[in-house]
């Protein structure tokens, strides 16, 4: 199982809809569209040349500077048979963060969907149960964004040297 089988197999079935295509590392990475996420990796799942039967990781990353497609999520996949990972990204609104759910398909998007919606916001459309999962309950920010400076530059209360920074 080579990339170039995995990009054919994948235009051959979704054509121009699926973009970005990369090879960073040497694993092959793509663009989906947030309303075919699921549809995509069901495809992946399905296929018996392709068998990306397991999700090794879940996540998003915020990009302000995107205007309409601010939030990425990330889907690691992996093809244990033929030891192949890809990576998939499907960009989504700030104020509509909305992306359909891979745990049917996937159980350990279960959790890792959670602590994705904790920390980004992310709304997976269709999860069985999201809620906050390492944040606490009445938290009204998604503290991942990067909507906050990280560190106040005139703090006077800590001495960098103790941090190796200095």
């Amino acid at each position: 199982m080579t990339n170039e089988i995995i990009k054919q197999k994948l235009t051959d079935k979704f054509g121009e809809q699926l973009s970005g295509w990369e090879e960073p590392y040497g694993m092959l990475t793509l663009t989906v569209p947030a309303e075919l996420n699921l549809k995509v990796m069901q495809f992946l799942f399905d296929d018996e040349q392709m068998r990306f039967r397991f999700m090794t990781d879940l996540t998003a990353v915020h990009y302000p500077e995107r205007k309409g497609q601010e939030l990425c999520v990330v889907y690691h996949l992996h093809n244990m048979v033929d030891n192949v990972r890809m990576r998939l990204k499907a960009y989504v609104p700030i104020d509509k963060p909305d992306i359909y759910t891979a745990s049917q398909l996937f159980s350990a998007a279960n959790w890792m969907e959670r602590e994705t919606y904790d920390f980004f916001g992310i709304n997976f459309i269709g999860h069985p149960n999201l809620v906050r999962i390492l944040n606490v309950d009445e938290m009204d920010y998604f503290p991942m964004r990067k909507e906050y400076p990280m560190e106040d530059p005139t703090r006077r209360d800590k001495d960098d040297e103790m941090f190796g920074r200095g």
